[in-house]
């Protein structure tokens, strides 16, 4: 089972549902780590982590700002210079959504990725 998978198309149906909240389980570290870049760049709202013993829940407070969000699948490996190439393949537009990528740094935007010159697997896009 894909968690980020299976996590973003809850929020995605939530979102066309016209859902106020979302509750996601189960959650992992690196599921964490995307909804808070997701929080950071204003695609959804507060979000809180419950931990009930069987691997635990999120609440999403959904703002409305989704238009569609996925797992990338497989997950490509790409450098710096290759973003490009799946901005043209995942988002619709140039600087419209973004992908997130999982660097040696951390889990951060292609954008972010960019600037600090590094690579990473692709796990998502948003917009």
């Amino acid at each position: 089972m894909d968690i980020i998978a299976h996590a973003l198309s809850q929020i995605k149906n939530a979102e066309k549902k016209g859902m106020a909240q979302c509750i996601v389980k189960p959650v992992s570290n690196l599921l964490r780590n995307i909804l808070s870049l997701m929080h950071a760049e204003g695609y959804i709202g507060e979000f809180e982590v419950i931990d009930d013993g069987k691997g635990g829940l999120v609440k999403i407070n959904l703002i409305g700002a989704i238009n569609n969000c996925g797992a990338i699948k497989p997950r490509f490996s790409t450098s710096f210079l290759n973003f490009e190439k799946f901005e043209k393949r995942y988002l619709p537009a140039k600087g419209y959504g973004m992908l997130i990528v999982s660097t040696t740094k951390g889990v951060m935007t292609q954008e972010k990725a960019k600037k600090e010159k590094l690579g990473g697997q692709l796990l998502a896009y948003v917009y």
